[in-house]
């Protein structure tokens, strides 16, 4: 665990990508097999210690400390396993087995516990370690690293340290279970390449820069909505369905009709929602695509009823085509791709896979007129593609372009706050917000942390600082006296909010010192905005 827990501590500190490369590439070619594989596992997030909650975590401190000072420990600190790690007593009496904790050993063990046998477990590994490395388990144990390292940059480190090609990892990632025995016995030149052969592996998606200013010509891209779902991938491989999200996770079972009906050899790229409309907090029948509001309602599920599965049917719009059969077609471009797509797709259940059409306009002008009028609950934007682009993996300048529509805004009250993490885990930067009803009282409408610059977080920190009202935990109640105006990218219906109403991707446009809070926007008014 030494090793494990400088990497982390020197990441935490190091701002520069390359220098975090070189950190990961170092440790990956000094540590031996299966620890470094674990680690890794670790590092992306592939690593599942089902046993270890971050609840029973709670539980272990506030045995050994007053739970008092445990909890303003960590309203100050902002993250639990640094104050657990800081705060967790010297035993007793020294640990009888005194070797050295490995990687290995500490998910070998933790992997073979059940919950009840798990705190005990746990808490004999942080007595027999120091700060940083009780800082190091539990990171690992939780799943939760959060110290400016994603998969990708973590994969580039492994690919440049071992002199490997970074879309060759990719490209069987997924298909080899940890501590990645073959992949490093290849990287280390004692086993062949790993293939993807014969196994519904996921295969990172094509991303899209910002259009921001550019305009371009409709002879160079085509133009697609951009829907408001979430963004799958369906792999069907030697008989075997998978539906991988955008981060790459399994989510086959959370939609299992829709793996039941995907059944034709091949890879596509799409986006996943609801048939129907959403209105008033219930699925309508009718329309076509329903606001995220009602997939929200699937996410997550491991268990899907049979009520659930009748009540919110799940289906796929499709964008591209990666697999033919065996055939891979990323090499080719957009536009030789998407006649392929759409013979494809006349194989499939249209009830379930439609394709995204390409949005009809002249040129720019008429596109930007078009993008104006589109309020569609379902609709986040517009993609413009490159027709002469290949499939390739992450963001590459010039190729596919996204366009979200402009977001609506609000004048909300600031109603509470709470401390952030990282770097923000001194200052309250988490705001929660609420507009008026017509009997004159405030309901909280939405919760942001976003959008605003380093000198308005100090200044916001300060109001929330000199405007206290109530303590609930860590949460401040304030003085309702600050409007903030928060853009959003739409608002639907809700039963779950006292409201009546929930915003997506709510973020901080402006400070509005300038106005009343009386004067802030109604949730009537909110309402109305609701497409």
């Amino acid at each position: 665990m030494r090793a494990f827990a400088d990497l982390l501590d020197r990441l935490i500190y190091t701002r520069s990508r390359n220098a975090k490369l070189k950190l990961i590439g170092d440790y990956l070619l000094a540590t031996p097999d299966p620890d470094r594989g674990w680690a890794m596992a670790a590092l992306t997030g592939d690593l599942d210690l089902p046993a270890v909650k971050p609840a029973m975590i709670r539980a272990l401190i506030e045995e050994r400390v007053d739970p008092v000072l445990y909890r303003m420990s960590r309203d100050y600190v902002g993250d639990s396993a640094e104050t657990v790690a800081l705060l967790w007593p010297a035993p007793k009496a020294p640990p009888i087995d005194g070797a050295p904790l490995t990687v290995t050993g500490v998910v070998d063990r933790l992997q073979s516990l059940s919950r009840s046998d798990a705190p005990a477990a746990l808490a004999g590994m942080l007595d027999r370690l120091d700060a940083d490395e009780r800082f190091a388990l539990l990171k690992m144990a939780t799943g939760a690293l959060r110290i400016g390292v994603s998969a990708r940059l973590a994969k580039t480190a492994l690919a440049q340290a071992f002199e490997l090609d970074v879309e060759a990892v990719e490209e069987v990632w997924h298909g080899i279970a940890p501590p990645y025995e073959t992949l490093f016995a290849w990287a280390i030149g004692n086993g062949t390449q790993p293939t993807a052969a014969d196994v519904p592996v996921f295969r990172p998606f094509m991303l899209a820069h910002p259009l921001e200013d550019l305009r371009v010509s409709l002879d160079d891209y085509a133009a697609e909505w951009k829907w408001d779902g979430i963004r799958v991938q369906l792999v069907h491989v030697a008989g075997q369905t998978r539906l991988y999200s955008r981060a790459g996770d399994d989510i086959t079972g959370s939609f299992p009709e829709v793996a039941r009906d995907f059944r034709t050899p091949g890879v596509l790229d799409g986006e996943l929602m609801i048939k129907g409309s959403f209105q008033g907090g219930a699925l309508e029948e009718g329309g076509g695509a329903a606001s995220f509001n009602a997939l929200q309602q699937r996410l997550g599920r491991k268990i899907v009823s049979a009520k659930m599965l009748a009540d919110y049917p799940a289906f796929v719009r499709l964008y591209d085509i990666l697999f033919e059969g065996a055939e891979d077609l990323r090499d080719l471009a957009w536009q030789e791709r998407r006649p392929r797509l759409d013979a494809f797709a006349r194989q499939l259940d249209p009830e379930r896979f439609d394709i995204s059409q390409v949005i009809d306009a002249a040129d720019f002008t008429a596109l930007e007129g078009i993008r104006a009028g589109a309020r569609d609950a379902s609709i986040e934007g517009v993609m413009l593609k490159r027709r002469d682009s290949p499939y390739v993996t992450g963001r590459r300048v010039g190729l596919w372009y996204k366009w979200k529509r402009e977001p609506l805004t609000a004048d909300c009250v600031m109603m509470y706050a709470q401390r952030g993490n990282g770097r923000r885990s001194s200052f309250y930067s988490d705001y929660t917000f609420g507009c008026w009803t017509e009997e004159g009282e405030l309901l909280p409408v939405g919760k942001a942390y976003s959008g605003i610059t380093d000198e308005e977080l100090k200044m916001l920190d300060s109001f929330v600082r000199n405007h206290t009202l109530n303590r609930f935990g860590p949460v401040r109640e304030v003085e309702k006296t600050l409007v903030l105006e928060v853009a959003f990218d739409s608002i639907h219906a809700s039963k779950r909010h006292k409201s009546g109403v929930a915003m997506r991707f709510p973020r901080i446009a402006r400070i509005r010192t300038d106005k009343p809070a009386v004067e802030a926007d109604t949730i009537a008014g909110l309402k109305r905005l609701i497409s």
